[in-house]
């Protein structure tokens, strides 16, 4: 072996040599900070958002063949892109030379908001391209399926892509012979041509042909030196590792003699996280490199075999050409593995991680390894001493020393046999959502009948997810054998299988009732799917299974999406140059496609600039009794620590009302508090160093987690608040009925794709210091930032460009984060940068409230409630941010759409032991919303009557007035309802659904309606006062600042708009750089829905400003360009600048009285959604969801329907796939894409239909218009209750009857739970108190 090679490879056409790399190096870090490539983004460094999406190409000399695919560059070492071409975003097109249609298209179809995964989205949808010009729906939904997007809701994305497919917008479904483009089809009833309503955001006529001839040409150099490379062993030695990169089977068997203990690396999926997230470490590494033995494709007489080299996504393509090409008995096992496959993490991971490592890594949760095991596989081994098989089962996946791979030995390939006549395989998984999600429980079973005899003579049957590693049921099959395959084989099985496969009530990752259950519901599946087979086979010996159960059979995947979206045209009237009301693409949308959006993250490194990282409690309640840092202090690199005495006098700051400290080196409060932050010359160094950083605790009692044990202590924020209208004790009196319930609401997680991200630079004069933050209030960034610095606020300058999302999470706890990254940087007058990794970021930040409701109502037999009291609970954490403000919103906004003549309601903010709960897009409303209808539900329930009925008669009428005593006009209100019923065929479909449900026993369908209020107000007029700056420059191009953040919500997009109405001047002369507290002073949190609002009305007035100066001018000029004015004021020494300003909404709220005029308006609207649900194994899919929205005259229809459906994706994910799982000890398990699940692609409703209400009122706002970003969360919640009236319609069905209690989210496991049945009673169930829980409910 030679001594240090030469790595070779190129990066968008461009050669890259890298003489001394060290091995420790990631693809992503090295792109972004050494190649200063910074379009390619990092979301979680696990390889779970496709944030970092590249496209890697690799030449293969023996087939001639380039192969183009896509991969997750925070996982590639980039020692193993020798000889690779990496393609990143700015690759493919960038504004300075010209755009990718594929950048153009996910632009113009409003597909970015926030802009920070599309680079991800983008070069996902370049590589499906590249390999499949003319791509279908199902490899499109396929190639996205490894990519987060947290703001758009996905449906303008997937239009975007579906411009490139041969069937554009067609549903792809002819069902009855009719295309769904023939309008009519699809329930969706017909429009009639007017020219008041449009049905397109965008025009597909003008976009760029795809031309693949136009693609960079994979380099010529790198194909000569695959075909000429000498086969030399490549070896890169780094400061703590070697690694090691064979070229033929020789070296790498001897490499294997030499490093016995080193791991064999090919994709770095299953290797890469544990040494990023566990702290593993290998000192040497062998990674073979086109090893041609590897990648063998072998059919055999008895089966086929594949090497272990090949990737997973190449195994999918052989086997799925193996099942066309073999008659059908032959190819059980590779269908069932295919099927796996489908679902396994996303098109990424997929592409890079090997069948080899798949296997040998034995995950306890593998979805392979299963069917492999009951598929009588072997592995084929290899060392230097020769090569031997061993099977692929229990022993092996147990790690057994005599039935594993020795050290010095290699996994060459796999030997996966041919199924034979009468023998069956059957792959079940079951995760959080339907894909890329580790399985919760996943099985392989495999039967063998002989000839036709109807008895087992073989069964096999394994289980993932229930064990420390794939677990199989040996005995209980070896009982089984012999027996007839009929109800009584069944029962017994379940049995066996259930006291083999034993799950102690403590095993790790919870669930485990649930678990239990999905033993004996997938052998329950695999029972029915294989009669339903012999019946086919053999019909006269088998009996046909009953109808109703035939459904259990069926998949939930929903496959090709359709949407259609309706809005009202502008007014003929209008002046055409006018933009307002147009759906006019978001002002950087090109620049996020091109990767040229510039994040705080992206901005180039300082001179001598500093990283800092922040080391946290990791005990829920505890005091400090010493911190030692001298380990830390003395690793290379390491500046110095701050803690809690550097901040002398300085360590506490008040937000709203109380003072919260910075860092605690005294005493913690909750796991993730800062305790001491570590300054180092660069990111690892920091990071390391602050692994080191000893602290020994003493804990302290009590610990309070949950709403339950603050209520039991006592333990909560002051005031209470209480809300209380007529007289609720003697309408109780006059009531038919009486209904007590409670609900309780999980948190969630933020998961805005940027994490937190923070620069702060001082500028070496007076102390001065620019800070550079992703947040969404720059003046409280300022204010504490000079509270710490001990300087004036002029001295302290805020810079926000734009921000990867926010959704309420970066306000304030990003303040105390910058404040100490400035205190850093002006104690050693550098640079200091500071971004948070994903799993620290939501260990630290926190976010949505959970939530306790409890309910009274009293009504009559005709559903009309006339009493009710309610007690609000929120659990607020360590410290009180901003829990009082969110219990106030969600007590004022609780009584959703009805009117309830006599209320009461009573609200405490819970103090507990959690990182403090903040504020989240609709800002307790989604919680208390959910409270209410769920007590409608129930009164629905106990009346007989249908939900909706029992909301149509509660619900506000024409003018009314709130609880508060503010006058209301719901007249909208019923129009979304009404609209929203037509608009869905409510009638009809709910007419279908309850056949559905009559034929099918194990699938039901729900369908479910709820309408939302939602009142927009800050609470003070001062908290709404909004100011802009508009320079107009003499060649009449104009510049235009506002106080608002741009976080996606396409504020910036608004206010140009806004500036080329007033001013008449075209869009492209309007520009806007950022939002800076230089140019704009005190200005408000970005948040509230209000945004685009009270800063349009500033720049309004500026404008009008700027206009009443220059009429003299103009009306001289008439005909005049905005040049010749400009000039002509200039000559006449008139001021060209103008500040506007608006003061405010007034909004006021007294809590002593009980009145208040809090609110400005009301957003209306409905939505109707309908679900199936598997009540075997809790899975769901969403069908179809309309959406109707009252949003006054729309600036930008585009931009609204973006707001409102991502709103709603995000509130359907609080509601049902969402959870926040948290130790017995306070600790958070949920930490990235892997455990936490938000909604990917293949989560959205296959059908999406939104509509805009016409405009009817005129009001104060700016043009009319109404704020739409948070209202449309809560309609998230009728996905809730279409799976509650599904699950309802099966417990009935199974005969119980009593009140049903479903708490959110409605995950896989609740849902299945509730669907109780003959496995849910036959499970053993741990008595409590005998054991602790891996995880608390929050």
């Amino acid at each position: 072996m030679d001594g240090a090679a030469e790595l070779v490879f190129y990066v968008n056409g461009r050669k890259v040599i890298e003489k001394n790399v060290d091995p420790e190096t990631m693809l992503l870090p090295y792109l972004r900070k050494k190649l200063r490539l910074t379009g390619t983004k990092y979301g979680c460094g696990g390889g779970g958002c496709g944030a970092c999406t590249v496209m890697i190409s690799r030449y293969n000399p023996v087939t001639k063949k380039i192969r183009h695919y896509p991969a997750n560059a925070c996982l590639i070492p980039v020692c193993s892109v020798h000889g690779a071409a990496i393609t990143t975003v700015e690759g493919i097109g960038s504004t300075k030379t010209r755009i990718h249609p594929v950048q153009e298209r996910i632009a113009k179809c409003h597909g970015t908001q926030c802009g920070f995964c599309t680079p991800g989205m983008v070069m996902s949808m370049y590589t499906l391209l590249r390999n499949h010009p003319d791509p279908t729906l199902d490899q499109l939904t396929d190639a996205l399926g490894g990519n987060l997007c947290r703001c758009t809701g996905y449906r303008p994305i997937i239009d975007a892509c579906k411009t490139f497919c041969n069937t554009s917008g067609c549903c792809q479904s002819k069902e009855n012979g009719v295309c769904c483009l023939n309008q009519g089809i699809n329930g969706l009833p017909e429009v009639e041509e007017g020219d008041e309503t449009s049905q397109k955001l965008f025009s597909e006529e003008e976009f760029l042909p795809l031309d693949p001839t136009q693609e960079l040409i994979f380099p010529p150099e790198l194909m000569i030196m695959a075909e000429k490379q000498p086969q030399r062993t490549r070896v890169f030695g780094g400061d703590r590792m070697t690694w090691i990169s064979p070229v033929t089977l020789k070296d790498l068997l001897e490499a294997k003699v030499k490093y016995p203990q080193a791991p064999v690396i090919m994709g770095n999926t299953s290797t890469g996280p544990e040494v990023k997230f566990k702290g593993v470490f290998h000192p040497v590494v062998i990674s073979p490199d086109r090893i041609e033995e590897l990648n063998v494709v072998n059919y055999a007489y008895n089966g086929l075999t594949l090497g272990a080299g090949l990737s997973l996504a190449q195994v999918k393509d052989i086997l799925a050409d193996a099942v066309l090409k073999l008659p059908e008995e032959k190819t059980q096992t590779y269908q069932a593995l295919l099927k796996h496959l489908r679902t396994l993490a996303g098109s990424q991971i997929r592409n890079m991680a090997s069948l080899g490592g798949h296997i040998v890594s034995r995950h306890l949760d593998s979805d392979l390894n299963p069917i492999l095991a009951v598929g009588n596989c072997t592995l084929n081994l290899l060392s230097k001493e020769g090569g031997r098989q061993i099977p692929l089962n229990e022993q092996f996946l147990r790690k057994c020393p005599s039935a594993d791979l020795k050290p010095e030995e290699i996994l060459i390939s796999v030997n996966i046999p041919y199924s034979r006549k009468w023998e069956f395989v059957s792959a079940f998984r079951q995760a959080q959502r339907q894909q890329n999600a580790l399985a919760i429980v996943n099985s392989g079973m495999r039967v063998f009948f002989g000839e036709g005899s109807g008895t087992v003579r073989e069964l096999s049957i394994s289980y993932g997810g229930v064990g420390p590693t794939t677990i199989c049921a040996k005995n209980s099959c070896q009982k089984l054998i012999g027996r007839p395959w009929n109800e009584e084989m069944l029962d017994a099985a379940c049995r066996l299988v259930l006291e083999e496969v034993f799950l102690p009530g403590s095993a790790p990752g919870g669930k485990v009732e649930f678990k239990r259950t999905l033993i004996v519901s997938f052998l329950f599946k695999f029972y029915l799917e294989v009669s339903q087979i012999l019946k086919r086979m053999d019909p006269v010996h088998y009996p046909s299974l009953e109808d109703k159960y035939e459904s259990a059979l069926e998949d939930l995947y929903s496959r090709h999406r359709w949407s259609a979206v309706n809005y009202q045209n502008v007014d003929p009237k209008q002046l055409p140059q006018d933009p307002i009301g147009h759906p006019i693409m978001h002002l950087s949308g090109i620049k996020h496609a091109t990767g040229e959006a510039i994040y705080c993250d992206d901005m180039p490194t300082v001179d001598r600039e500093l990283f800092l990282a922040f080391v946290t409690s990791s005990r829920a309640h505890a005091k400090i009794v010493s911190i030692d840092l001298s380990e830390a202090l003395s690793l290379p690199g390491v500046v110095d620590i701050v803690t809690e005495e550097h901040l002398e006098g300085v360590n506490s700051f008040c937000f709203l009302t109380k003072p919260e400290k910075l860092l605690g080196s005294e005493e913690v409060f909750c796991v993730g508090q800062l305790v001491c932050a570590v300054i180092a010359e660069s990111e690892i160094q920091a990071r390391r160093a602050a692994k080191l950083v000893k602290i020994v605790y003493q804990d302290l009692e009590p610990v309070i987690l949950t709403i339950e044990e603050a209520i039991q202590r006592n333990s909560f924020f002051e005031p209470e608040r209480k809300l209380e209208c007529g007289n609720v004790d003697e309408a109780f009196k006059v009531v038919d009925q009486i209904v007590e319930g409670e609900i309780h609401l999980g948190g969630q997680e933020h998961f805005y794709m940027e994490t937190q991200s923070m620069l702060a630079v001082p500028k070496g004069e007076d102390r001065e210091m620019d800070i550079y933050v992703s947040t969404q209030y720059p003046k409280g960034i300022q204010d504490i930032v000079a509270s710490v610095l001990k300087l004036p606020a002029n001295k302290v300058m805020c810079h926000v460009k734009r921000v990867g999302g926010a959704f309420g999470g970066k306000a304030f706890r990003t303040g105390i984060m910058a404040a100490i990254t400035a205190f850093a940087a002006n104690k050693h007058g550098r640079a200091v940068r500071c971004i948070l990794e994903r799993g620290e970021d939501m260990l630290i930040t926190a976010g949505r409230h959970p939530y306790l409701g409890k309910y009274k109502a009293g009504f009559m037999n005709d559903g009309r409630i006339l009493a009710l009291e309610m007690e609000h609970y929120t659990n607020g954490g360590a410290s009180l941010d901003e829990s009082l403000l969110v219990l106030e919103v969600g007590i004022l906004k609780m009584e959703n759409c009805y009117k309830f003549p006599n209320l009461r309601c009573r609200g405490r903010a819970c103090r507990t032991n959690l990182p403090s709960s903040t504020a989240f897009r609709g800002f307790g409303f989604p919680q208390a919303g959910l409270i209410i209808e769920s007590c409608i539900t129930e009164v629905a329930a106990k009346c007989g009557l249908p939900p909706e009925k029992v909301r149509m008669i509660n619900m506000y009428k024409e003018i009314d007035q709130t609880p508060y005593k503010q006058e209301i006009n719901a007249k909208n209100l019923s129009q979304c309802w009404k609209e929203c019923m037509t608009m869905s065929s409510y009638s009809l479909r709910k007419a279908a659904v309850e056949k559905f449900n009559s034929e099918n026993y194990w699938k039901k369908k729900g369908l479910a309606m709820v309408p939302v209020k939602y009142p927009v107000g800050l609470g003070s007029r001062a908290a709404g006062q909004a100011a802009a700056l508009v320079h107009i420059y003499l060649d009449g191009s104009v510049l235009v600042t506002h106080g608002g953040i741009e976080m996606g919500q396409g504020v910036h997009t608004k206010m140009i708009q806004v500036a080329s109405r007033e001013l008449g001047v075209p869009l492209s002369d309007v520009h806007l750089r950022g939002t800076s507290t230089e140019t704009i002073p005190n200005t408000n949190v970005s948040g509230g829905s209000v945004v685009a609002d009270l800063n349009g009305l500033a720049i309004k007035d500026a404008c009008q400003t700027l206009l009443k100066r220059l009429e003299p001018i103009i009306s001289k000029n008439p005909r005049g360009t905005w040049k010749d004015w400009a000039q002509a004021a200039f000559d006449e020494s008139i001021s060209l600048s103008a500040t506007g300003y608006f003061r405010g909404y007034e909004s006021s709220m007294n809590w002593e009285t009980g009145e208040g005029q809090m609110f400005e308006y009301f957003v209306f609207g409905a939505a109707c959604s309908e679900v199936e649900i598997d009540c075997l194994t809790g899975a769901h899919k969403n069908i179809r969801t309309d959406i109707v929205m009252d949003i006054g005259h729309s600036i930008n229809p585009a931009i609204d329907i973006g707001q409102i459906e991502g709103a709603f994706v995000q509130g359907m994910g609080l509601y049902t796939i969402e959870e926040l799982s948290y130790s017995p000890q306070g600790v958070l398990y949920t930490r990235g894409p892997d455990q936490y699940k938000i909604p990917t692609i293949c989560d959205i409703p296959t059908e999406f239909h939104i509509s805009l209400l016409p405009p009817s009122q005129n009001s104060n706002t700016l043009y009319s218009s109404k704020g739409m970003g948070e209202s449309g969360v809560f309609l998230g919640s009728s996905v809730f209750f279409a799976i509650h009236d599904a699950v309802s319609t099966a417990r009935r069905e199974r005969g119980l009857l009593g009140p049903l209690k479903l708490n959110s989210p409605l995950t896989p496991e609740k849902i299945r739970m509730a669907c109780e049945d003959k496995f849910t009673k036959m499970i053993p169930r741990d008595k409590p108190g005998s054991y602790v829980p891996w995880n608390i409910p929050i």
